[in-house]
């Protein structure tokens, strides 16, 4: 997923995943086959009980730029979402924030911390509500094609990046979106449906997999040694 002189922004809420996440990159840039630059990006969408700004001395011990981005998603939602959940609203327009950042910025890639628990959820939400067969990607570009989105931790469980979190001790903001616990949303029911069913199946999730990896990248990924352009 990451090629030679990518210059990665990498978003981070401060929960669990994205920090597992920018730990393992952070990590990466030390022995890679392939340079590649790191930066970190937070959209704080203003909602009650979250503060990413304890974490600026953390980015700066890691020797990281972090890039701050403020915006009163939470507000916006109640006058500007039609038929969606707030999740759902939140993540487009965290998206929108963050491709424009990309640009000004010059990063060629984003990096987004969703595993393959996320994945699962998406699938079931596109079929069940959507009527079709989607989930997010692993790799693939925007619709301008100016910026690569990956997502590294696609095949890593939920449980597994809570579990780093913890042995490594990261500085996780706990409920780091406190909306998405105090609102419905259909996320958390499809979180709860395959909970249950894998209490039964054990190998739920490697069949999941299975089933995911034709439509999980989209686009050629890049070759070891070559400059994404």
């Amino acid at each position: 997923m990451i090629g030679e002189g990518d210059r990665i922004l990498l978003g981070v809420s401060g929960g669990k995943d994205s920090l597992s996440l920018l730990q393992i990159l952070a990590h990466l840039r030390t022995y890679a086959p392939v340079r590649f630059e790191l930066a970190v990006l937070t959209v704080d969408p203003e909602v009650p009980g979250y503060d990413p700004q304890r974490l600026k001395d953390y980015y700066d011990q890691l020797g990281l730029r972090w890039h701050y981005e403020q915006q009163p998603l939470l507000e916006q939602a109640k006058t500007h979402m039609d038929g969606d959940s707030f999740c759902a609203y939140c993540s487009r327009m965290k998206r929108g924030i963050m491709y424009r950042l990309c640009r000004e910025h010059g990063y060629n890639v984003l990096a987004l911390g969703q595993h393959l628990d996320d994945l699962a959820e998406s699938l079931l939400m596109s079929l069940f509500h959507g009527g079709q067969l989607r989930t997010m990607k692993a790799h693939y570009r925007n619709q301008d094609g100016d910026v690569r989105i990956i997502r590294p931790l696609v095949y890593c469980r939920e449980r597994q990046t809570a579990e780093f979190a913890r042995r490594a001790a990261l500085p996780v903001i706990p409920d780091s979106c406190p909306a998405c616990f105090t609102l419905p949303t259909r996320r958390e029911q499809m979180k709860a449906l395959l909970a249950r069913e894998e209490a039964a199946h054990s190998t739920l999730f490697s069949s999941i997999l299975h089933a995911l990896k034709p439509i999980m990248v989209e686009g050629e990924l890049p070759q070891p040694g070559r400059r994404d352009v």
